[in-house]
C-alpha cells in the first residue's frame, strides 16, 4: 500500500451524485489515495467509474453485514475492488451486557467465515458507546474483540473512542494487530454532538494514536459534522497529516 490515506464518504453524504466526480478529483488533488464508500448498493458501477476517473481506489466498504445476503456483499465488493467489508453500527444497548456482545461476535464470526471463501474480509467499526459501556471492568469493544474470530479485523475510530473515555494510544496497544483500519478525526472529543474539526485542530492525540497502531493498513479521515467548510477541513487534514503523520508519500498511489 503506497498511500494509506483515505476519506470516509459519510463526510460528503450530502453531495449530489452529479457533483461527486468533482469532489473526488479534489480529494485526489489533496493527496488522498482512496475513499471508504457508504450506500454501496446504490449504483456501485457508476461509483467505480467516478473513482477510476479520479485515480482513486477503495480502502474498504461499509455494509450492514448482518442484513445483507453474503452474495450481495461479495458482488458489490468485487465491483468496487474492495477486499474488506466493515459492519458500521449497531444499537448501543448491545454493549450493555456480555451476552449480547457475545451474540454479536458469533453473528459476525459466521459472516466472516462465509465471506472468507470469496476473499472478503470482515471488520467492525466502533462509536463511543462500545468504550463507554464497561463489562466486568473492561470496555465492550475489548470484550467483543476477544470473542471475534481472528479473521475479523477492527476499524477503530480514534475520535469516538476518545469520547468514550479511552486514552487512544493505550487502547490501540491493547487491541494490537487486530486493528487494521483507523478512522482519523479530531475535535473537542467531549460532547458527541459537538462539531468536529480538521485533523490536528482538536484534542485527539492523533500522532500518538497512529504510532500505536502500526498494523493499520488504512488511515481514513472522516468528519461526521463540521462547523466550517467540510471540503476545506478535509484538505487541511491531509496537509496536517502529511506534515505530522507517519510519512506516507503525498499523492502516491
Amino acid at each position: 500500500m503506497k498511500n494509506p490515506l483515505a476519506v470516509q464518504w459519510y463526510t460528503f453524504r450530502d453531495t449530489p451524485v452529479e457533483r461527486r466526480p468533482e469532489v473526488l478529483r479534489e480529494l485526489a488533488d489533496a493527496g488522498y489515495g482512496a475513499i471508504e464508500p457508504i450506500d454501496v448498493r446504490n449504483d456501485p458501477r457508476r461509483l467505480r467509474a467516478d473513482l477510476d476517473a479520479a485515480g482513486l481506489t477503495v480502502s474498504s466498504i461499509h455494509a450492514d453485514l448482518l442484513d445483507w445476503a453474503p452474495a450481495e456483499v461479495v458482488e458489490v465488493a468485487g465491483v468496487l475492488g474492495a477486499d474488506t467489508a466493515i459492519f458500521p453500527w449497531i444499537a448501543a444497548e448491545t454493549f450493555q451486557k456480555r451476552d449480547s456482545i457475545l451474540n454479536l461476535a458469533d453473528r459476525l464470526n459466521r459472516v466472516a467465515a462465509r465471506l472468507a471463501d470469496d476473499g472478503v474480509r470482515v471488520g467492525y467499526h466502533n462509536h463511543e458507546f462500545e468504550l463507554a459501556n464497561r463489562v466486568d471492568g473492561r470496555s465492550g469493544l475489548e470484550v467483543l474483540a476477544d470473542a471475534l474470530d481472528p479473521r475479523v479485523v477492527l476499524e477503530v475510530d480514534i475520535y469516538w473512542a476518545t469520547v468514550g473515555g479511552e486514552h487512544m494510544p493505550d487502547l490501540l496497544r491493547r487491541l494490537g494487530d487486530r486493528v487494521r483500519l483507523l478512522h482519523v478525526k479530531d475535535g473537542p472529543a467531549t460532547d458527541p454532538q459537538a462539531p468536529m474539526t480538521a485533523v490536528g485542530a482538536g484534542r485527539v492525540p492523533v500522532v500518538e494514536a497512529l504510532a500505536a497502531a502500526p498494523s493499520a493498513q488504512w488511515h481514513i479521515v472522516e468528519l461526521d459534522r463540521c462547523a466550517t467548510d467540510v471540503l476545506a477541513a478535509v484538505q487541511q487534514s491531509a496537509r496536517w497529516l502529511f506534515e505530522h503523520g507517519p510519512g506516507y508519500p503525498r499523492g502516491a498511489r
